[in-house]
């Protein structure tokens, strides 16, 4: 599959459209966006993830005799059309956020300039990646915090919706905090710790769990990890783990990494009694991992419950985002350069407010407090629009816009948020390597108050327009009311 052409990874209408703009003799320039307008889960945020792929995509695109060939068996297509294809390479510019970084609704998270045919053409898949990503990262985010700095190890792959979604799920599951993965392919291919340790059918191959556990013992002394909960967990699970245990160190092999593991029960009441009884019996760092089902909020319930649990194991729930299985990401016309050169705002009109797009050439800018270094806010604006920290500030929010805040010169700091990636079809960016992106995401977090990331009723970040945003967002729209 690595050798997959992804290029006819899109929607028909992508390609019967830039057909319309090929015989139309279109070869505008356009600025797309894409963003979404909710944070997945009722959440107060999500993670970025999937640049590294959209790159590739990018650098790889090409029509070959195979999909030339296919296209022309639709008897849609000309043959004047397909014959251009042969030739086609993206040739515009993209700018992105930061793979790692915390999103929120409505801002550009990728930015494309190119002719209108390149850009129509990529939507689908960047929207694939970008979505699928963004939606597993968030998800992985979410039961972290609510692991509250115990480790978490994604093993969803049996669960997730085919391969792709199985590798690169596991890929944003370590972007979004996890500190490693059951997927093997995903460790060989993004370089991040594979972990595990085994199944029911290892302790139910041997003629008792004792000499299972033991052979297990001697054969990753340095891992040793027993599921205790094939026959009764307390009554001989545990017991014949510690009975492993101190045979160990007996011998003299050191206990560096250790302990047990349940996939099933009230794992609130057996951990807390299995504590005690690794405790009692001189096992005092020994690790309790769990699965079963988990998520945030059953994570979160275990912790208030007073669960002895320091290692949790994240599977189906968590690959799939299994109650929020889709991320909202969309891809809109947004300017339309004029024969000056200047880009001509577009705007989209819905009875949804939410679905009316902000229009223009734009970035946006991450507000922080200077003395917390906390988010306040982020501002969305023109690309040719400059701010001075030196100067008051005046925020408002666009859909209540008597809603103002002003933060005083010298009291806050601004960073870009949107890079340039790729620039006359050339990459510009190198995509750092997961387990930096992972770190990049921790510091990211540490930037939001814990009542954003609360999973009830989360204190939402707001994103805001410019002035000049604004006031061109409402010139259209009372332009666009005025001839309808």
């Amino acid at each position: 599959m690595s050798t997959l052409n992804l290029t006819l990874l899109t929607d028909l209408y992508e390609l019967t459209m830039m057909q319309g703009y090929y015989k139309n003799q279109n070869r505008d320039v356009v600025v797309f966006d894409a963003f979404y307008r909710s944070n997945p889960c009722d959440g107060g945020y999500s993670v970025c993830a999937g640049l590294a792929q959209i790159i590739d995509y990018i650098e790889n695109l090409h029509f070959g005799p195979d999909e030339i060939g296919y296209l022309r068996s639709l008897d849609l297509f000309d043959d004047d059309f397909l014959s251009s294809l042969s030739s086609f390479r993206f040739s515009g510019d993209i700018y992105a956020v930061p793979e790692g970084s915390l999103i929120f609704p409505r801002e550009p998270l990728i930015k494309v300039i190119a002719p209108i045919m390149e850009a129509q053409l990529i939507e689908t898949a960047i929207l694939n990646i970008l979505n699928h990503q963004s939606l597993i990262a968030t998800k992985a985010a979410r039961v972290c915090y609510a692991a509250q700095g115990d480790g978490v190890m994604e093993f969803g792959l049996r669960r997730a919706q085919g391969p792709d979604s199985g590798v690169y799920g596991a890929r944003a599951a370590i972007i979004g905090g996890c500190r490693g993965t059951s997927n093997v392919l995903a460790g060989h291919l993004f370089d991040v710790p594979v972990l595990g340790t085994h199944a029911h059918s290892w302790i139910m191959s041997f003629p008792d769990e004792y000499t299972a556990f033991q052979k297990y013992a001697s054969l990753y002394p340095a891992a040793c990890i027993l599921l205790v909960d094939t026959y009764d967990t307390l009554k001989s699970g545990v017991p014949n783990a510690i009975r492993v245990f101190s045979g160990m160190r007996d011998a003299g092999i050191p206990l560096t990494y250790y302990g047990i593991r349940m996939d099933s029960g009230d794992l609130a009441y057996l951990s807390k009694q299995v504590r005690k009884m690794l405790d009692d019996a001189g096992f005092p760092d020994a690790v309790i991992s769990a699965s079963n089902d988990l998520d945030e909020y059953l994570i979160e319930s275990l912790k208030l419950q007073g669960a002895t649990i320091t290692s949790w194991g994240v599977g189906t729930n968590l690959i799939t985002a299994k109650d929020n299985p889709a991320f909202g990401g969309v891809y809109k016309l947004a300017a339309i350069r004029d024969k000056n050169g200047a880009f001509q705002p577009k705007i989209k009109l819905s009875e949804n407010i939410e679905k009316v797009t902000n229009p223009g050439n734009k970035t946006f800018y991450r507000i922080y407090d200077r003395n917390t270094e906390k988010i306040r806010a982020d501002l969305i604006c023109l690309a040719d629009e400059h701010f001075d920290e030196n100067d008051d500030l005046k925020l408002f929010d666009p859909n209540a816009p008597w809603k103002k805040t002003r933060l005083p010169g010298g009291s806050y700091t601004m960073r870009e948020m949107l890079i340039p990636v790729i620039r006359n079809g050339k990459t510009v960016y190198r995509s750092p390597g997961v387990m930096e992106i992972r770190e990049i995401c921790n510091r990211e977090k540490e930037t939001i108050w814990d009542e954003t990331k609360r999973f009830v009723n989360p204190q939402e970040i707001y994103v805001d327009l410019s002035q000049k945003l604004y006031d061109m967002k409402t010139a259209l729209l009372n332009q666009m009311s005025a001839e309808s």
